[in-house]
């Protein structure tokens, strides 16, 4: 099935938001005013997107600590997103996530997680609730290559298989776990890990967000017909460190203007589309004027939204029932 021009015009948006927010967030982030931890997404938009393009908000994500752009493809507010990254008090969650705990329920969106392999065991409790209440939602953990040797993540693997889950595990390869290759610390692959655990596994070139797409569609499509859990194992790259200040010592020289060069999702989608008749360039054209626009009003609120006081502190620290 293709996607619709306002489909493919909406992707687009979301790769090019996100790769806007990542980019503004780095250059912000060393000017000193962004408080914690900061993991960007840039270079692995297609993933996101392609994978949310299928979901609504019935649906659910979970993330890992590079969530942002998990959130923006999964319809998070971006303003808001950015005020909480800066700490403020109205910002997606009260200024008190920050970068790697930013979290919508509204939009499915379970949050951002700074525990690694921590998204996957979340996400078959919210497929179980899905299966069980009959919604027709699936639930889908975006984990890391380091994240998937993580024993909660095999562990969620069984139970989503013993459990015939509308779960997807989304395995996002980008070729380091922090600071150490996937291609040394991984044994064997990662779809011969899904075929262990009885479930479908297939691998997909993170730089085509229409490969990505189709292979989340076909998952998306099994779990809502009953017949259980899928991963889909993601080559990508990022283009920014591990973390903001990461000095990369373990990357070659060059590796990531390379990277930005010769594996630029976007510019993939825009060749695409635009040799095939599908969409104009103006019209992308367009998105990017839009977008950066955006960013800078985002950036601009969030620097002058006020920040929490000392008895917002006290604040949502109990459930009550």
């Amino acid at each position: 099935m293709q996607l619709s021009r306002e489909q493919l015009l909406e992707s687009y948006r979301q790769m090019r938001t996100i790769r806007e927010f990542e980019d503004r967030v780095h250059d912000e982030f060393a000017t000193g005013n962004i408080p914690g931890f900061v993991h960007l997404y840039a270079g692995e938009e297609a993933s996101a997107a392609g994978v949310c393009a299928e979901l609504s908000d019935k649906d659910y994500i979970a993330s890992t600590h590079r969530g942002h752009g998990h959130c923006i493809a999964k319809g998070c507010d971006v303003k808001a997103m950015m005020k909480e990254i800066y700490g403020a008090r109205d910002g997606l969650c009260g200024g008190k996530g920050g970068s790697m705990h930013i979290a919508d329920l509204s939009k499915g969106m379970m949050g951002a997680n700074g525990i690694v392999g921590g998204g996957p065991p979340l996400v078959c409790g919210a497929a179980l609730t899905a299966k069980t209440l009959k919604t027709g939602g699936v639930a889908i953990a975006f984990v890391g290559d380091g994240a998937s040797n993580q024993g909660t993540t095999l562990e969620s693997f069984n139970l989503a298989s013993v459990w015939n889950l509308p779960a997807i595990f989304v395995v996002e390869d980008n070729g380091y776990a922090e600071t150490t290759a996937s291609g040394w610390s991984v044994g064997g692959s990662q779809v011969d890990r899904a075929k262990g655990f009885g479930m479908p596994g297939v691998e997909v070139d993170g730089l085509d967000f229409f490969a990505v797409n189709a292979a989340a569609r076909e998952a998306v499509d099994r779990a809502r017909a009953g017949d259980g859990p899928s991963l889909i194992h993601v080559k990508l790259n990022r283009y920014f460190g591990h973390f903001e200040g990461d000095a990369q010592s373990y990357r070659a020289d060059g590796e990531t203007d390379r990277l930005r060069k010769e594996f630029d999702a976007l510019s993939f989608f825009r060749q695409k589309v635009t040799e095939a008749g599908l969409l104009e360039a103006s019209e992308l054209d367009d998105i990017d004027s839009e977008v950066g626009i955006l960013i800078d009003e985002a950036v601009s609120e969030a620097e002058s939204a006020p920040r929490g006081t000392d008895a917002d502190l006290l604040t949502d620290v109990y459930l009550n029932y």
